[in-house]
């Protein structure tokens, strides 16, 4: 573990050098003043601390920068805080000693040093930062931990796509920036033909398989990084289509439809086609502040049913329902 002694006095550093080494520490850097520590630790300068310190030992009394000053400014920074600082005083520095130890300094060891005791709270320090820095990546392991689980929770387990939890968070966040700035909103609600069938004929593992294939071509016609689609539920898909027009959204369905059509993905048991096949309803507004989320949802899914009641294997707008 890394040292840093400050101190302005040549002897004293050497002296503190020795016990320390003689101690089984070998790690140990000097530094002659403050600021030569505020380099050392990267303070005020652009280039890289020379390593990261694990225990501070400082002199009370500096020239130009004191002790009290520089633990003050060390202690000020978030990346340095956690070091423990050991402030090295003569006996006759109570007020400047009692300042220190408010500042934040962990502990201090009294002139002449005493090579027991500076070994014992050096040690306790040090201790002290180990259990500091295992709770830092405890807490950053477990931060980690919360992301993917956050992260997780909105993505579909079989498809790896987003699911119905992000999908009704982003509807409703992307419905209320469209009210907000007046610009268009589009949906397209997708729905696999005779998906039951496909099941029943291929196996549940097999369709499965043709979810996630499915999942990724749907992905794949979106034009835009603002586009997404999630899995709806079961063998139904949704996209939202930000800043997107019934032109632009109607462009996007047929592309899928001709997405899926160069997949040409074998079902043997579809009543509309040889391949797989999906029905799409598709709607755009410019939302007011009287609309809900929900209301855009039923009228593309009334699309959607309107598409599969004329047979499938096709797209409706939601005007086509009135």
């Amino acid at each position: 573990m890394a040292i840093l002694v400050v101190d302005d006095f040549y002897d004293a550093r050497i002296l503190l050098e020795r016990i320390l080494k003689n101690g089984g520490f070998s790690d140990i850097v000097m530094a002659a003043s403050a600021k030569e520590a505020f380099t050392l630790l990267g303070l005020g300068t652009t280039t890289k601390p020379r390593e990261n310190f694990d225990l501070i030992l400082m002199d009370l009394v500096m020239p130009e920068i004191d002790g009290i000053a520089a633990l003050t400014h060390i202690k000020e920074n978030d990346a340095l805080r956690d070091i423990p600082i050991i402030m090295v005083t003569a006996q006759d520095e109570v007020e400047s000693l009692k300042t220190a130890l408010d500042s934040g300094a962990l502990d201090y060891i009294a002139k002449p040093v005493n090579r027991i005791e500076l070994l014992a709270r050096v040690r306790s320090g040090l201790k002290l930062k180990q259990e500091i820095d295992r709770r830092k990546d405890n807490e950053k392991k477990l931060l980690a931990m919360n992301e993917t689980l956050q992260r997780l929770s909105f993505v579909d387990g079989l498809t790896g796509i987003p699911n119905r939890r992000y999908f009704d968070q982003l509807l409703d966040q992307e419905f209320r920036r469209a009210s907000r700035d007046k610009r268009w909103l589009s949906m397209i609600m997708i729905d696999i033909d005779y998906f039951k069938n496909y099941n029943d004929t291929y196996g549940h593992q097999q369709g499965d398989t043709c979810l996630k294939r499915l999942a990724q071509i749907f992905r794949n016609a979106l034009m835009r990084p603002a586009d997404f689609v999630a899995r709806y539920g079961g063998e139904e898909f949704a996209a939202v289509l930000p800043d997107t027009d019934i032109q632009g959204a109607i462009i996007l369905a047929e592309n899928i439809q001709t997405k899926l059509t160069e997949a040409r993905i074998s079902h043997g048991s579809s009543k509309v086609s040889d391949m797989v096949t999906v029905s799409l309803g598709v709607g755009s507004w410019v939302p007011d502040k009287s609309a809900k989320p929900s209301n855009l949802i039923l009228d593309v899914d009334k699309a959607l049913y309107r598409a599969k009641w004329d047979g499938r294997n096709r797209m409706r707008r939601t005007d086509e329902t009135q």
